[in-house]
């Protein structure tokens, strides 16, 4: 298995931060309706629901980019093109204390995650390499030039069994 570049860890991070972000302000909210302090309990309930089940979301996305997760890339950037507007909205709406770190925070995953880097290992196939009987590792097979990730699902469909 090759190393784990530096952007995939720090996109990992950025996005795990957000995630617990959003699962302690889902906690916050959800103690609020619960003790009855929230305005609109009905928003507030949905607000809840959203925020940890969004961050939950957010920390799966984070620990498939430190496995090398294919699926796990999409949903990265999407939570950042979100985070985006969110960072926005804060900023005019006056508060530059969230703001300001959010937009900064998704600057930098999506640069982290859309690196070249990141986008080379994401796309490798990582297996383990199976031991054999004796506890010796099997020999890596000789190099073949990296295949596209066209080429590797085309492979993929062709041993999946016909249907009949």
């Amino acid at each position: 298995m090759t190393k784990r570049p530096i952007t995939v860890q720090a996109a990992a991070a950025l996005e795990a931060l957000e995630g617990l972000a959003a699962v302690g302000f889902g906690a916050y909210t959800g103690v609020e309706t619960a003790t009855g302090a929230a305005v609109d309990p009905a928003s507030a309930i949905g607000v809840t629901v959203l925020a940890l089940a969004g961050g939950l979301g957010m920390l799966a996305c984070a620990r498939g980019l430190l496995r090398a997760d294919q699926w796990s890339r999409a949903p990265a950037v999407l939570t950042q093109l979100f985070a985006l507007p969110v960072a926005w909205s804060l900023w005019q709406s006056e508060r530059p204390g969230i703001a300001i770190p959010m937009g900064v925070i998704a600057v930098l995953a999506l640069v982290a995650v859309l690196s070249p880097p990141s986008t080379a290992w994401l796309v490798e196939d990582h297996d383990e390499e199976e031991p054999e009987d004796d506890g010796v590792p099997a020999k890596a097979p000789p190099a073949q030039e990296p295949r596209s990730l066209g080429q590797r699902l085309m492979d993929r469909l062709r041993e999946q069994p016909a249907k009949k």
